[in-house]
Protein backbone atom coordinates (compact mmCIF):
# COMPACT_ATOMS: atom_id res chain seq x y z
CA UNK A 1 0.00 0.00 0.00
CA UNK A 2 1.45 3.70 -1.15
CA UNK A 3 1.57 6.19 1.66
CA UNK A 4 0.97 9.68 1.30
CA UNK A 5 1.46 13.29 3.18
CA UNK A 6 -0.48 16.66 3.43
CA UNK A 7 1.28 19.97 3.64
CA UNK A 8 -1.28 22.32 4.07
CA UNK A 9 -4.21 21.82 6.25
CA UNK A 10 -6.83 24.47 5.46
CA UNK A 11 -9.56 24.05 3.04
CA UNK A 12 -8.61 22.54 0.24
CA UNK A 13 -6.33 19.64 2.09
CA UNK A 14 -9.25 19.37 4.52
CA UNK A 15 -11.25 18.01 1.29
CA UNK A 16 -8.75 15.25 0.21
CA UNK A 17 -8.00 14.00 4.13
CA UNK A 18 -12.15 13.82 3.84
CA UNK A 19 -11.99 11.58 0.41
CA UNK A 20 -9.46 9.29 2.32
CA UNK A 21 -11.71 9.30 5.23
CA UNK A 22 -14.96 8.36 2.99
CA UNK A 23 -13.22 5.44 1.65
CA UNK A 24 -12.50 6.50 -1.82
CA UNK A 25 -8.21 5.87 -1.14
CA UNK A 26 -8.18 2.57 -0.66
CA UNK A 27 -5.16 1.61 -1.75
CA UNK A 28 -3.20 4.68 0.03
CA UNK A 29 -2.43 5.18 3.95
CA UNK A 30 -2.23 8.76 4.84
CA UNK A 31 0.67 8.91 7.49
CA UNK A 32 0.67 12.11 8.68
CA UNK A 33 0.27 16.14 7.87
CA UNK A 34 1.60 19.23 8.40
CA UNK A 35 0.52 23.15 8.79
CA UNK A 36 1.91 25.85 10.45
CA UNK A 37 -1.22 26.14 12.97
CA UNK A 38 -1.20 22.46 14.81
CA UNK A 39 -4.62 22.97 15.37
CA UNK A 40 -5.45 23.03 11.99
CA UNK A 41 -3.61 19.49 11.74
CA UNK A 42 -4.95 17.48 14.70
CA UNK A 43 -8.24 18.81 12.96
CA UNK A 44 -7.52 17.48 9.88
CA UNK A 45 -6.13 14.03 10.96
CA UNK A 46 -9.27 13.90 13.39
CA UNK A 47 -10.60 10.07 13.70
CA UNK A 48 -7.49 9.15 11.55
CA UNK A 49 -3.91 6.79 12.50
CA UNK A 50 -1.47 9.59 11.27
CA UNK A 51 1.44 12.06 12.67
CA UNK A 52 0.69 15.33 13.38
CA UNK A 53 4.11 16.80 12.35
CA UNK A 54 5.42 19.90 14.25
CA UNK A 55 7.94 21.12 11.26
CA UNK A 56 8.93 20.01 7.86
CA UNK A 57 11.86 17.69 8.71
CA UNK A 58 9.86 15.37 11.12
CA UNK A 59 7.36 15.14 8.11
CA UNK A 60 9.60 14.20 5.66
CA UNK A 61 11.09 11.59 8.19
CA UNK A 62 7.94 9.77 7.15
CA UNK A 63 9.23 9.11 3.93
CA UNK A 64 6.05 9.21 2.19
CA UNK A 65 5.46 7.49 -1.52
CA UNK A 66 3.70 11.09 -2.15
CA UNK A 67 3.68 14.81 -0.71
CA UNK A 68 0.37 16.45 -1.18
CA UNK A 69 0.87 19.69 -0.91
CA UNK A 70 -1.88 22.14 -0.95
CA UNK A 71 -0.25 24.90 1.29
CA UNK A 72 1.65 28.05 -0.54
CA UNK A 73 4.52 28.80 -2.99
CA UNK A 74 6.77 29.80 -0.56
CA UNK A 75 5.66 26.55 1.52
CA UNK A 76 6.29 24.16 -1.57
CA UNK A 77 9.35 25.56 -1.82
CA UNK A 78 10.91 24.86 1.25
CA UNK A 79 10.58 21.10 0.97
CA UNK A 80 10.10 20.19 -2.16
CA UNK A 81 13.68 19.48 -3.91
CA UNK A 82 14.88 17.74 -0.26
CA UNK A 83 11.53 15.17 -0.64
CA UNK A 84 11.73 15.01 -3.98
CA UNK A 85 16.14 13.59 -3.18
CA UNK A 86 14.90 11.49 -1.13
CA UNK A 87 12.58 9.91 -2.89
CA UNK A 88 8.82 11.27 -2.05
CA UNK A 89 7.54 12.04 -4.86
CA UNK A 90 5.60 15.71 -4.93
CA UNK A 91 1.21 16.57 -5.81
CA UNK A 92 1.24 20.28 -5.75
CA UNK A 93 -1.53 22.67 -5.98
CA UNK A 94 1.03 25.50 -5.62
CA UNK A 95 2.02 25.64 -9.33
CA UNK A 96 2.62 28.91 -9.48
CA UNK A 97 5.97 27.86 -8.07
CA UNK A 98 7.57 26.15 -11.07
CA UNK A 99 7.54 29.80 -12.87
CA UNK A 100 10.73 29.50 -11.09
CA UNK A 101 13.13 28.22 -13.76
CA UNK A 102 15.88 27.67 -10.79
CA UNK A 103 13.38 26.16 -8.39
CA UNK A 104 11.64 23.81 -11.61
CA UNK A 105 15.75 22.50 -12.25
CA UNK A 106 16.39 21.64 -9.03
CA UNK A 107 12.97 19.92 -8.34
CA UNK A 108 13.76 17.92 -11.72
CA UNK A 109 17.02 17.23 -10.78
CA UNK A 110 16.25 16.06 -7.08
CA UNK A 111 13.46 13.99 -8.80
CA UNK A 112 16.22 12.30 -11.10
CA UNK A 113 18.11 11.55 -7.72
CA UNK A 114 15.64 10.04 -5.46
CA UNK A 115 13.88 8.40 -8.46
CA UNK A 116 10.85 10.40 -7.75
CA UNK A 117 8.00 12.61 -9.65
CA UNK A 118 6.51 15.72 -9.63
CA UNK A 119 2.77 14.76 -10.51
CA UNK A 120 1.10 17.92 -11.79
CA UNK A 121 -2.70 17.68 -11.06
CA UNK A 122 -5.34 19.19 -12.90
CA UNK A 123 -6.02 21.60 -10.57
CA UNK A 124 -8.99 24.30 -11.53
CA UNK A 125 -8.80 23.40 -14.66
CA UNK A 126 -8.06 20.51 -17.52
CA UNK A 127 -7.32 19.32 -20.70
CA UNK A 128 -3.07 19.21 -20.36
CA UNK A 129 -2.77 16.45 -21.79
CA UNK A 130 -4.25 17.80 -25.29
CA UNK A 131 -2.43 20.82 -24.97
CA UNK A 132 1.11 19.04 -24.06
CA UNK A 133 0.28 16.78 -27.26
CA UNK A 134 -0.21 19.66 -29.63
CA UNK A 135 2.68 21.36 -28.64
CA UNK A 136 4.41 18.20 -28.90
CA UNK A 137 3.37 17.68 -32.65
CA UNK A 138 4.22 21.96 -33.21
CA UNK A 139 7.65 21.36 -32.10
CA UNK A 140 8.47 17.75 -34.11
CA UNK A 141 6.64 19.86 -37.21
CA UNK A 142 8.69 22.95 -36.69
CA UNK A 143 5.19 24.75 -36.64
CA UNK A 144 4.44 27.99 -35.34
CA UNK A 145 2.22 27.84 -31.92
CA UNK A 146 0.08 29.87 -29.62
CA UNK A 147 -0.98 29.44 -26.70
CA UNK A 148 -2.67 30.84 -23.71
CA UNK A 149 -5.11 31.75 -20.61
CA UNK A 150 -8.16 33.84 -20.14
CA UNK A 151 -9.57 34.49 -16.42
CA UNK A 152 -12.38 36.18 -16.19
CA UNK A 153 -13.43 36.71 -11.92
CA UNK A 154 -15.33 38.71 -9.99
CA UNK A 155 -13.28 42.03 -9.15
CA UNK A 156 -13.57 40.90 -5.13
CA UNK A 157 -11.62 38.23 -5.66
CA UNK A 158 -8.80 40.50 -6.82
CA UNK A 159 -8.94 42.78 -3.45
CA UNK A 160 -5.48 43.30 -1.62
CA UNK A 161 -3.47 42.57 -5.16
CA UNK A 162 -1.82 45.46 -7.40
CA UNK A 163 -4.75 45.17 -9.96
CA UNK A 164 -7.79 46.20 -8.26
CA UNK A 165 -9.37 49.57 -8.22
CA UNK A 166 -12.89 50.32 -6.76
CA UNK A 167 -14.38 50.85 -10.24
CA UNK A 168 -14.20 47.67 -10.68
CA UNK A 169 -17.37 47.35 -8.95
CA UNK A 170 -19.47 48.63 -11.54
CA UNK A 171 -17.97 48.19 -14.72
CA UNK A 172 -16.36 44.93 -16.54
CA UNK A 173 -12.61 45.74 -17.60
CA UNK A 174 -8.91 43.84 -19.01
CA UNK A 175 -6.54 44.13 -15.32
CA UNK A 176 -3.98 41.98 -16.99
CA UNK A 177 -2.51 40.99 -20.41
CA UNK A 178 1.03 39.58 -20.52
CA UNK A 179 2.37 36.48 -20.13
CA UNK A 180 1.61 33.86 -17.40
CA UNK A 181 5.07 34.53 -15.89
CA UNK A 182 4.65 38.17 -15.36
CA UNK A 183 0.90 37.29 -13.81
CA UNK A 184 2.21 34.70 -11.27
CA UNK A 185 4.84 37.27 -10.20
CA UNK A 186 1.87 40.05 -9.53
CA UNK A 187 -0.70 37.73 -8.13
CA UNK A 188 1.39 34.48 -6.57
CA UNK A 189 -1.65 33.24 -4.93
CA UNK A 190 -3.82 33.82 -7.98
CA UNK A 191 -3.13 32.20 -11.27
CA UNK A 192 -1.38 28.94 -10.76
CA UNK A 193 -3.63 27.57 -13.43
CA UNK A 194 -1.99 29.70 -15.51
CA UNK A 195 1.86 28.60 -15.18
CA UNK A 196 0.26 25.22 -15.55
CA UNK A 197 -1.17 25.64 -19.24
CA UNK A 198 2.39 27.38 -19.85
CA UNK A 199 4.51 24.20 -18.08
CA UNK A 200 1.85 22.09 -20.67
CA UNK A 201 2.37 24.17 -23.57
CA UNK A 202 5.12 26.59 -24.32
CA UNK A 203 6.10 27.62 -21.18
CA UNK A 204 5.49 31.03 -18.58
CA UNK A 205 7.72 33.30 -21.06
CA UNK A 206 5.91 32.10 -24.27
CA UNK A 207 2.46 31.93 -22.80
CA UNK A 208 -0.26 34.67 -22.76
CA UNK A 209 -2.81 35.22 -19.91
CA UNK A 210 -5.48 37.55 -19.72
CA UNK A 211 -7.63 38.43 -16.47
CA UNK A 212 -10.82 39.92 -17.25
CA UNK A 213 -12.79 41.29 -14.19
CA UNK A 214 -16.59 41.25 -14.31
CA UNK A 215 -18.48 42.88 -11.88
CA UNK A 216 -20.29 40.35 -9.54
CA UNK A 217 -19.31 37.42 -11.45
CA UNK A 218 -19.07 34.07 -9.32
CA UNK A 219 -16.31 32.25 -9.31
CA UNK A 220 -13.11 31.81 -12.04
CA UNK A 221 -13.78 30.97 -15.87
CA UNK A 222 -10.59 29.50 -17.14
CA UNK A 223 -10.41 29.48 -21.09
CA UNK A 224 -7.15 27.38 -21.93
CA UNK A 225 -6.37 27.71 -25.69
CA UNK A 226 -3.37 26.44 -27.92
CA UNK A 227 -3.30 26.46 -31.78
CA UNK A 228 -0.81 25.53 -34.42
CA UNK A 229 -1.31 24.57 -38.11
CA UNK A 230 -4.47 22.81 -38.78
CA UNK A 231 -5.06 22.10 -34.84
CA UNK A 232 -6.82 23.83 -31.98
CA UNK A 233 -7.78 23.25 -28.89
CA UNK A 234 -10.05 25.08 -26.61
CA UNK A 235 -11.01 24.27 -22.97
CA UNK A 236 -13.73 26.77 -20.89
CA UNK A 237 -14.01 25.68 -17.25
CA UNK A 238 -16.18 27.56 -14.69
CA UNK A 239 -16.23 26.84 -10.92
CA UNK A 240 -17.69 28.81 -8.55
CA UNK A 241 -15.30 27.64 -5.82
CA UNK A 242 -12.20 26.03 -5.33
CA UNK A 243 -13.01 22.85 -4.40
CA UNK A 244 -12.14 20.95 -7.80
CA UNK A 245 -8.56 21.61 -7.20
CA UNK A 246 -8.34 19.65 -4.08
CA UNK A 247 -10.56 16.66 -6.04
CA UNK A 248 -8.20 16.80 -8.88
CA UNK A 249 -5.39 15.71 -6.37
CA UNK A 250 -7.50 13.00 -5.22
CA UNK A 251 -8.76 11.48 -8.62
CA UNK A 252 -5.14 11.73 -9.53
CA UNK A 253 -4.13 9.99 -6.80
CA UNK A 254 -6.91 7.52 -7.50
CA UNK A 255 -5.83 7.19 -11.13
CA UNK A 256 -1.87 6.22 -9.82
CA UNK A 257 -3.15 3.52 -8.16
CA UNK A 258 -6.10 1.88 -10.74
CA UNK A 259 -6.05 -1.00 -13.46
CA UNK A 260 -6.50 1.52 -16.34
CA UNK A 261 -4.82 5.02 -16.41
CA UNK A 262 -6.15 8.42 -18.00
CA UNK A 263 -3.64 11.02 -20.09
Amino acid sequence: MKTFVIVGCGHLGNIVANAYRNGLLKTYKLIGAYSRNSDDTMELLKGIDAAVCGDIPSLLALKPDFIVETASIKLLKEFAVEALSNGSSVIPLSIGAFADEEFKESCKEGAKKGKSKIYIPSGAVGGFDVLSTISLMAEVKKQDIKAGIHTRKGPNSLKNTPLYEEELQASEKDVFNGTTKDAISLLPTKVNVAIATALSTIGPDNTSAKITSIPSFPGDDHKLTVETDGLKAVVDIWSEKSDIAAWSVVALLRNLSSEIEFF
